[in-house]
């Protein structure tokens, strides 16, 4: 993937009408994945005094009232894609002007950041379903402080692989868009400007008791971005083939069916930028004032 490329097999409309139609709450897997995320923090030192929240309604509301709580005198910046999300999630994350924890807790703000504001960003299960993902990588790196961090999780290729086969036996299109490897993550953080990234990834299997509740599952986590997805609605008759399929191919001894996720987490740092200096250079004020404090420094 080029710096300026989308996902091949992702189509931007599709996760337009997502960003508007999805249910304005956490999904399940997504807390989870937050809170396995949130355990990582113990080995970052640095104490943020602004942190951003990139998409806390589906990204864990539960998880955004534990990270507030473990930094609960720093501001918090809650960017959300649509006014829709936005609106809810104010209403959930917001305390009452009367509550007295509201007066001595920090500023929420829930508006993106400005630029150079926070000392964290956290965005959790929303990279892979970005349309331009290097673009929303830019909008991370831009919001950091120097030295800040980035803290972020998404689904990996790996996910729903049982439900892409049963797809492909019954000789239908795709059952959702390529998700992108963690190493190509890895490059596009480089790409972006951010230095020293870490990625790893784990397996998640959730079972289910029927078809229908597994499909229901699906349908609250996302939609089928492919852009080569069956066009328009399918009827009762194709929603019963396809439930039996799955019973008869994901049912394990348990008689329960499986599904596997994989989950991608990644952190890295926003590091000073690298001047190259020619006879016309151009550095702006601030720049120039940091490194003459750096200069200035002696050396330890």
């Amino acid at each position: 993937m080029t710096t300026t490329s989308r996902p091949p097999t992702l189509d931007p409309n599709a996760v337009s009408r997502w960003q508007r139609a999805a249910p304005l709450a956490s999904p399940w897997l997504h807390e989870e994945v937050a809170s396995r995320m949130q355990e990582r923090l113990q080995w970052i030192k640095l104490q943020p005094q602004a942190w951003a929240h990139w998409g806390a309604l589906r990204g864990g509301l539960q998880a955004h009232a534990k990270l507030a709580a473990l930094y609960p005198n720093a501001a918090c910046f809650v960017a959300e894609a649509t006014p829709e999300r936005a609106q809810a999630a104010t209403k959930a994350i917001s305390k009452p002007w009367w509550n007295p924890s509201q007066w001595r807790a920090a500023p929420t703000h829930f508006e993106t950041p400005a630029p150079a504001s926070v000392e964290m960003l956290w965005a959790n299960m929303a990279l892979h379903e970005a349309a331009d993902p290097q673009s929303l990588l830019a909008d991370w790196h831009r919001a950091l402080k120097v030295d800040g961090f980035v803290m972020f999780s998404c689904l990996g290729p790996d996910t729903a692989r049982e439900l892409r086969a049963v797809y492909a036996r019954l000789g239908w299109p795709p059952a959702g868009h390529d998700l992108t490897d963690m190493h190509d993550w890895g490059d596009m953080l480089v790409q972006t400007g951010f230095a020293e990234p870490v990625m790893d990834m784990e397996r998640i299997t959730l079972t289910y008791e029927t078809p229908a509740r597994l499909l229901q599952e699906l349908a609250e986590l996302g939609r089928n971005f492919h852009p080569a997805r069956f066009a328009g609605l399918r009827g009762r008759r194709w929603k019963a083939q396809l439930e039996q399929a799955l019973a008869d191919q994901l049912t394990g001894p348990d008689g329960r069916l499986s599904l596997t996720f994989e989950v991608i987490y990644g952190h890295a740092l926003k590091a000073a930028p690298k001047f190259k200096v020619s006879p016309h250079s151009a550095v702006s004020l601030d720049d120039m004032r940091r490194m003459l404090q750096e200069k200035s420094q002696p050396a330890s």
